[in-house]
């Protein structure tokens, strides 16, 4: 079955940019632009990954962004991504970044962007991975920051494909971001959002109505919610889930409990993610392997996962009838 998921065609389409930070890169960097870490060695930072919730993780993921200053560094962290998701038969990757955590610690909006761009052009160029490029507010900042950061991207609709939330979910509503998704929309921004990781399924009812997002990110409590559960398998909303991230930040006590097998009988369309792969343990792959005994080593389910990522993106309909008939034709030839 690991073999079956390594050689499958597939899409990303959750995954922070700055979640992809190695220690060792890390270290390399911060020597690089000479700021020393509070940790003594690559192995006490391996073991500072072990934190126990969503708050403790954004503590460190905050702290790690510190290391990135230039578009070099930028590049640097989005090209080792991409060697690694090469590797698993990635196709198509839509990044997020995080550009109000970068600004306010003084790197310019267009150092992240420009950095993060390259590297996923001369990745196209060299594996073939196609690509876009989505930029998330800081939802524990407030909407006038929110409205800076969109007003910074509209110079650069040629790299943003869309917008979307993120950051610590509990207390920060989607309804407090709807005028600035109402002027992303305006401006022909792709939305996305994080809603119902932590939160209520109220987030998630949000999300839909006063954001009006084209894919929900996570969405693990709609699970509480019968009603919403029906809407999102009616209108065939996709969802980014994030297996080992929810098993990590505790979202989900253990694998075995996970929901996925349960949004899936309910008929949601699921797509498998790795968010932050370098502080939750495991890159795409990974996340297949995760949940293959979930759905009881099915070929054809773990086959349909990868076809609901291709549906699911930002990409035109001849381009997912490509790639899901090399799905189609791998599951063939590997049945």
């Amino acid at each position: 079955m690991k073999s079956f998921i390594a050689g499958l065609p597939k899409a990303e389409l959750h995954l922070h940019i700055e979640g992809t930070f190695e220690p060792e890169l890390m270290f390399k960097l911060a020597e690089r632009n000479g700021i020393t870490l509070p940790y003594e060695s690559v192995e006490a930072l391996h073991k500072a990954y072990d934190f126990n919730q969503l708050q403790d993780f954004l503590d460190i993921y905050y702290q790690g962004m510190n290391v990135l200053q230039t578009e070099q560094d930028f590049y640097d962290l989005t090209w080792a991504y991409l060697e690694k998701v090469n590797a698993e038969n990635v196709r198509h990757v839509e990044i997020f970044f995080d550009p109000q955590g970068h600004v306010d610690r003084g790197v310019a909006f267009e150092t992240a962007l420009n950095g993060i761009h390259s590297a996923l052009q001369a990745g196209q160029d060299k594996f073939g991975i196609t690509f876009g490029i989505i930029m998330c507010f800081l939802r524990h900042l407030d909407e006038d920051d929110a409205f800076k950061t969109l007003e910074s991207a509209l110079a650069h609709k040629d790299k943003i494909i869309g917008v979307g939330l993120d950051s610590s979910e509990m207390g920060h509503p989607p309804s407090k971001f709807e005028g600035v998704f109402a002027k992303a929309r305006e401006e022909g921004f792709h939305i996305v959002a994080h809603a119902g990781e932590e939160g209520p399924p109220e987030y998630i009812y949000e999300a839909l109505d006063l954001l009006k997002v084209e894919r929900i990110d996570h969405g693990n409590t709609s699970m509480q919610d019968p009603a919403l559960l029906k809407r999102l398998s009616d209108e065939q909303m996709p969802l980014t889930v994030c297996p080992l991230s929810n098993t990590k930040l505790c979202v989900v006590d253990d694998m075995k409990n996970h929901p996925l097998p349960n949004m899936l009988a309910a008929g949601l369309k699921v797509t498998i993610n790795s968010d932050d792969p370098a502080y939750f343990g495991g890159y795409l792959n990974a996340n297949y392997e995760a949940i293959s005994d979930l759905i009881n080593n099915d070929k054809e389910n773990l086959a349909q996962l990868a076809k609901n990522s291709f549906d699911a993106a930002f990409i035109s309909d001849a381009e997912k009838q490509r790639l899901n008939a090399d799905v189609d034709s791998y599951l063939a030839k590997n049945s």
